[in-house]
């Protein structure tokens, strides 16, 4: 896992640019704090920062092939799990190997079959290559999009990195956010592609992006397709089962200290008891961690999102499967410290708006790092196998819209709230969110005879996978690298992804609740509790220091008259929420507050130009 960035000039010799390249890969420090590397050769510069998983020794980067006709070199970032039978065959092709990583594999692939080594991975990656060969440069990104990649196109080349901060650390690339980029920013659709900063570009997930002298093409070499179901509900159960047990058993292995995250819920349950299981076969016990708050299971208040607190069932797994299991318990104080805050929005160059839920991210992220430094996640089963209270909801089944935001406002807050009625009027974001929703359904396939409710229901699962998943997993991406930790996501993998995507939501729910293949397919590992357990949300402080703590900052944010973000928000909507009695302050209220503290210091740390032209 690392962080990767690059500069193509076809108009200069990029030896002459040492300091920029530098600065553009120091960016990326955190993502790779165990090593650095650059290389540059006529118009192409490549910059890496490494976090050593596997071949401690011989992984480092840019690793370069040299071939009669010049130069191939590679910048990788993230994991390819099926790298060992890949080395078997390209061994059997004649190439030679002198480390033990992946990277080598990869690069090796690329030599044997091009720009297609990208469909024979398995794994989470963004990488590029400079084929010297042809002067051209290469971007492939990984099919669920688990490994974020920017691009920013120049007069006579390209700008790229894992994080939009090495593109803005290059001269050349401007810090300036339109309107179109605040509609990204306060809608919760996830444009595929879309950036936010103007002139940069998403690597799309599944997709090969080329640039050479001719300029930029794009290639999508996967996506998630519609395809018969052949399976019946036993069969379907047996075959998830044994993808899971296949994908663990991939991803657990690394020469560096694992664990899991466990939140008690049935993803992260499944995932841990099934490595605990595996791991115990070979006499290893899995470390397990889950996030905390002071007094929340002795002063739990059930909510519309969240019946039960996770600690009780957090330490029925970690009995039942006899993790080596440790509870990251954070107060107010943490979760509201401004400087958390920051690290949270530097590490995502967005204020994306998640609160109090990014920081104690951050948080747990930072104090797992102290004892490992591989993570495997539950992250993405509830769109897979359809989680969400909207799946079960049946006016978010049947609106014309995002299915997520039919009750966002409801439980978490108008996002538009807190901007400037004027600013409001100007972004039209209800137009921007139809126009997004419009677009992302008209491409999805109807299976031969499928019902209406049947269809309804894929578009639903479908959206979810392509929009909403992405917006979790670059969150997750950025917090954890942010400290140097990888997180994998076993429930990413493609096989698993495109099989449950085309069972029927009548085989997905066939006991009328949520998850019911993975539950099933599961059984045998999980306590009765976590079993029987409803769905329950990533956890969010109930705490009123919180939201104490919140108003604090925000009055010393309003004692600064001159602050650019009162360009943005509504100055007397925040007031009113600073000055307002705990016990009144709502969600909506508390969200308010939050977004405007992430604004303030997004503008501070990045001074973007904003444009409504």
């Amino acid at each position: 896992m690392c962080g990767i960035t690059g500069w193509v000039s076809f108009d200069r010799d990029l030896r002459s640019e040492p300091g920029t390249l530098d600065a553009m890969t120091e960016t990326m420090s955190c993502r790779g704090p165990d090593d650095r590397g650059t290389w540059t050769e006529g118009p192409a510069a490549l910059g890496h920062r490494r976090l050593a998983i596997i071949d401690l020794p011989g992984g480092r980067q840019p690793m370069t092939a040299r071939t009669p006709r010049g130069p191939v070199a590679l910048v990788y970032s993230g994991e390819t799990y099926n790298f060992t039978e890949l080395r078997r065959e390209l061994t059997g092709r004649g190439h030679e190997f002198t480390t033990e990583s992946d990277t080598e594999v990869v690069l090796n692939g690329y030599l044997e079959w091009g720009e297609a080594v990208a469909e024979r991975l398995n794994g989470m990656y963004a990488f590029a290559v400079w084929d010297g060969r042809d002067d051209k440069l290469v971007m492939i990104r990984d099919r669920m999009g688990i490994k974020p990649f920017y691009y920013y196109e120049t007069p006579d080349g390209v700008l790229f990195g894992s994080e939009p901060k090495a593109i803005l650390a290059n001269p050349l690339a401007r810090a300036r956010v339109t309107a179109d980029g605040l509609r990204e920013l306060f809608t919760f659709v996830k444009t595929p592609g879309h950036a936010v900063w103007d002139g940069m570009k998403e690597v799309e997930p599944g997709t090969v992006v080329t640039v050479d002298r001719g300029g930029l093409r794009r290639h999508v070499y996967w996506e998630l397709g519609t395809r018969p179901h052949p399976d019946g509900r036993e069969e379907s159960i047996a075959h998830v089962r044994s993808l899971l047990d296949d994908i663990v058993r991939r991803q657990l292995v690394s020469d560096v200290p694992r664990c899991t995250l466990l939140s008690g819920g049935l993803d992260s349950s499944t995932m841990t008891a099934i490595a605990a299981r595996q791991l115990g076969e070979v006499g290893e016990t899995v470390r397990s961690f889950a996030v905390d708050f002071v007094g929340r299971s002795e002063n739990f208040v059930a909510d519309a999102l969240r019946s039960t607190p996770d600690t009780p069932f957090v330490h029925d797994v970690a009995k039942a499967s006899g993790t080596d299991h440790r509870d990251i318990v954070l107060d107010s104080h943490a979760l509201a410290d401004p400087e958390v805050r920051a690290r949270m929005i530097r590490a995502r160059d967005l204020p994306m708006g998640f609160g109090d839920m990014d920081a104690s991210l951050y948080l747990l992220f930072q104090a797992i790092r102290e004892h490992s430094t591989v993570a495997l996640s539950g992250e993405s089963a509830d769109e897979v196998f359809g989680g969400y209270l909207q799946f079960f909801d049946e006016e978010a089944r049947n609106a014309d819209t995002f299915p997520w935001l039919v009750r966002f406002a409801e439980h978490f807050g108008d996002d538009a709230d807190v901007l400037r009625p004027d600013l409001t009027a100007a972004l039209d974001l209800p137009s921007y969110i139809q126009g997004s929703y419009d677009t992302a359904v008209a491409g999805i396939q109807r299976l031969d005879g499928e019902s209406d409710f049947e269809f309804r229901m894929r578009k639903i699962c479908h959206l979810h996978l392509t929009r909403f998943v992405r917006v979790l997993l670059d969150r997750k991406d950025r917090a954890s690298m942010a400290v140097g930790l990888e997180v994998r996501v076993p429930f990413c993998d493609h096989r698993l992804v495109e099989y449950v995507y085309n069972a029927p939501w009548s085989l997905k729910s066939f006991d009328g609740r949520e998850k019911s293949l993975l539950r099933e397919a599961t059984a045998d590992v999980l306590p009765r509790s976590v079993y029987d357990r409803v769905k329950s949300p990533y956890p969010s402080t109930q705490d009123p220091k919180y939201a104490v703590a919140l108003q604090e900052h925000v009055k010393d944010l309003l004692a600064k008259p001159g602050h650019p973000v009162f360009d943005l928000v509504d100055r007397d909507r925040v007031t009113r929420a600073a000055r307002r009695d705990v016990p009144q302050i709502t969600q909506a209220s508390r969200r308010g507050l939050e977004r405007t503290l992430d604004l303030a210091i997004w503008l501070d740390l990045y001074t973007p130009e904003i444009s409504l032209a």
